[in-house]
């Protein structure tokens, strides 16, 4: 590992399994669903969506940025929880971005749909009542004031970037903080994603265009944690969730002038376009990414001990990324884990939550299940799916695959 490799020395998230990290690492473990009824807002008779995976409140808890004058001016929940999983990441590694720090400490956590709940509501009060928007609205909507406000709340003065490449947001957030760190241009990067898609229009979006979970037409209702099944023959598309990941980058050498500790590394990391399709993923591409990943972390593909994958739950997509492992891996796939079985798609988040689990994972030598799968014999796939499995792992592949054709794979490394 040489000085400008990228460790990772913190972080923190929230979830629909809890607000509590490791209390979520544990219902991960064992297997308990983060899926319920969807109750961010009152779904008519018709609406075709009424689960989701939804984020606990964190209102209670004592910071001044929950307080509710600081609220008042940013009413969209993607900001309180972006700022509460950075503090607590910070208070975790122990790390003060003091003012000699400040220059040398990048942002690049980001957000895939924004504070749109923000201007939506705007807008109906706009055309029922003739109300003007409060002037706080515009910053809300803003796509990378979410990275503005981590700026803002942490002292942070160095590089500035919103990586939104949607679903692979989070992922591609950590990746352009190892680039950052490469390039010399930062010591410390704070990485990461919130998204809060629980909106009426954008669920019954999602369901018109076929990607969300309904249920099908003449069967009996069943429970809502049975409905996100990744790679299972009765998938029926992404279960909407919420939450935010915070994961802290710094450069290795800085890390251990500094006695902060980190067990987990970047090792590698790969991109690409699809240029295909809107939504649709396209294999040549997705499985270059994954190859790129791999070589450029100086392993062979038999060296990974684990997969965290993007697996959505749709048909189309988790046969394609399938497809793509069965292309890198052969006969030799290590075993897949898919966190969205337990807690639903959080937008852009998911990737920083998961790759939190994955972190989780190398640091106890252990691998929690994808739950809810019933074999496809066109998907082939060990997914842990009898329940948390004892893997002693060194490398952990990532992937992320966002709409657009946005593919992010990044290798973990356990430090040793």
């Amino acid at each position: 590992m040489d000085a400008k490799s990228a460790v990772i020395i913190g972080y923190d998230a929230i979830s629909p399994l809890g607000i509590d990290l490791e209390a979520q690492w544990q219902a991960a473990l064992a297997g308990r669903s983060g899926v319920g009824p969807l109750t961010r807002f009152a779904p008519g008779d018709d609406f075709p969506v009424r689960i989701a995976g939804q984020a606990p409140d964190i209102d209670h808890l004592a910071y001044p940025f929950l307080k509710p004058r600081e609220q008042a001016r940013w009413p969209s929940p993607i900001f309180k929880y972006a700022l509460l999983t950075v503090q607590r990441a910070l208070e975790r590694c122990g790390l003060e971005i003091t003012p000699e720090l400040a220059p040398r400490t990048a942002i690049t956590y980001s957000s895939a749909v924004g504070g749109l709940d923000t201007v939506l509501a705007a807008d109906r009060k706009l055309a029922a009542h003739g109300t003007l928007p409060l002037p706080c609205v515009n910053p809300n909507a803003c796509i990378n004031m979410v990275t503005g406000k981590v700026s803002m709340h942490t002292g942070a003065t160095g590089p500035i970037i919103s990586t939104i490449t949607a679903c692979a947001t989070g992922v591609s957030s950590m990746i352009t903080g190892a680039m950052l760190l490469a390039q010399d241009q930062a010591d410390v990067v704070l990485c990461g994603a919130v998204d809060f898609a629980l909106v009426e229009p954008i669920v019954a979006g999602f369901a018109t265009m076929g990607g969300a979970y309904v249920p099908k037409p003449g069967q009996p209702e069943e429970s809502p944690a049975l409905a996100s099944r990744p790679f299972s023959l009765h998938r029926r598309g992404f279960v909407i969730a919420e939450g935010a990941g915070c994961i802290i980058l710094a450069r290795s050498d800085f890390a251990r002038a500094q006695g902060l500790a980190h067990d987990v590394a970047v090792a590698g990391w790969g991109m690409s376009s699809d240029a295909h399709h809107f939504v649709a993923p396209h294999l040549p591409t997705v499985q270059r990414c994954i190859q790129q990943s791999i070589v450029r972390a100086g392993i062979a593909p038999t060296d990974v001990d684990a997969v965290n994958a993007h697996a959505a739950s749709t048909r189309v997509g988790d046969k394609v990324e399938f497809d793509a492992l069965r292309a890198v891996f052969g006969k030799a796939m290590p075993p897949v884990t898919a966190n969205k079985s337990l807690i639903g798609h959080a937008m852009g988040a998911s990737s920083a939550i998961e790759s939190i689990f994955a972190f989780l994972g190398l640091r106890d030598g252990v691998l929690p299940p994808t739950i809810n799968h019933q074999p496809d014999p066109e998907l082939p796939i060990d997914c842990v799916a009898e329940g948390r499995r004892k893997v002693d792992q060194t490398h952990v592949l990532k992937n992320a695959f966002g709409f657009g054709g946005c593919n992010a794979c990044i290798v973990f490394e356990k430090v040793q």
